[in-house]
């Protein structure tokens, strides 16, 4: 059995598929480069290490089940809906997680809340922390479901488990009773332990009527807005205003 051979065996036995992957690379840069022992040792670290965090990327994101296209770095600045450069860059820092801050993007439909919350929520998987994209409806069908059924359940303590859950289009449409206290259990349950990022085209005194009880509305707001950063975003839709066509254009 050659070296080569030996190696890969190895690297299967000892699961660091990101060695094996590169070894042929890292071997070749290794003689062109005439790098020491201690030096090699730690590029065949490196590559294993980036190798199972893109993996544990690639996870996360299939849990926090993101809309497609959650790249900020594709971000169009021309768009004016109030909110500059070098605001989002601060977002993109993250610090506010760390710090337990929530944010709440406020807004009509289409001024960017949804991609900039999810975008936010990548940036934050791709630094290692347990993010969740999760619709209000999808949220509230988790409630209602996880005493009746395993997978329910499961997506409730992962929830739970996480340092930062984005709830994309909160109070859309007027919620019942049960459901109000669902979500406010939820939130109460987590907010010390939780950052959350809040899109919503409702300003937050629409919220009691929306949830038929003014004094629970209050309370929910009372722990979402005790730390939190409140974004309004204006402006036109960028859907409408870069709506695309099937039609060949007429000359």
């Amino acid at each position: 059995m050659d070296r080569k051979q030996m190696i890969t065996d190895y690297c299967r036995q000892f699961r660091t598929a990101g060695i094996t992957s590169h070894i042929d690379q890292l071997i070749k840069t290794a003689e062109t480069e005439a790098c020491g022992y201690w030096e090699f040792t730690l590029r065949l670290l490196q590559a294993e290490a980036e190798h199972r965090h893109q993996n544990e990327v690639i996870r996360k994101r299939k849990f926090a089940a993101l809309p497609k296209n959650s790249n900020l770095d594709h971000y169009d600045y021309t768009v004016n809906n109030g909110l500059n450069k070098s605001r989002i860059n601060q977002l993109r820092e993250l610090q506010w997680i760390d710090q337990l801050y929530n944010l709440m993007l406020m807004g009509p439909s289409g001024t960017g809340k949804t991609f900039l919350a999810a975008g936010l929520c990548a940036d934050a998987i791709n630094k290692g922390y347990r993010a969740l994209f999760r619709s209000m409806e999808q949220l509230l069908n988790t409630f209602k479901m996880k005493d009746v059924t395993r997978s329910a359940m499961t997506e409730y303590r992962r929830l739970t488990k996480a340092h930062l859950i984005v709830i994309d289009d909160v109070m859309l449409f007027p919620i019942e009773k049960k459901q109000a206290v669902d979500l406010f259990n939820f939130i109460n349950q987590l907010y010390e332990n939780t950052a959350f990022i809040i899109t919503t085209n409702k300003m937050p005194a629409d919220w009691a009527k929306l949830m038929e009880d003014e004094v629970l509305a209050t309370a929910l707001l009372d722990r979402l807005l005790y730390q939190c950063e409140v974004i309004n975003l204006n402006g036109k839709s960028y859907r409408l205003e870069n709506r695309k066509t099937f039609f060949e254009p007429e000359n």
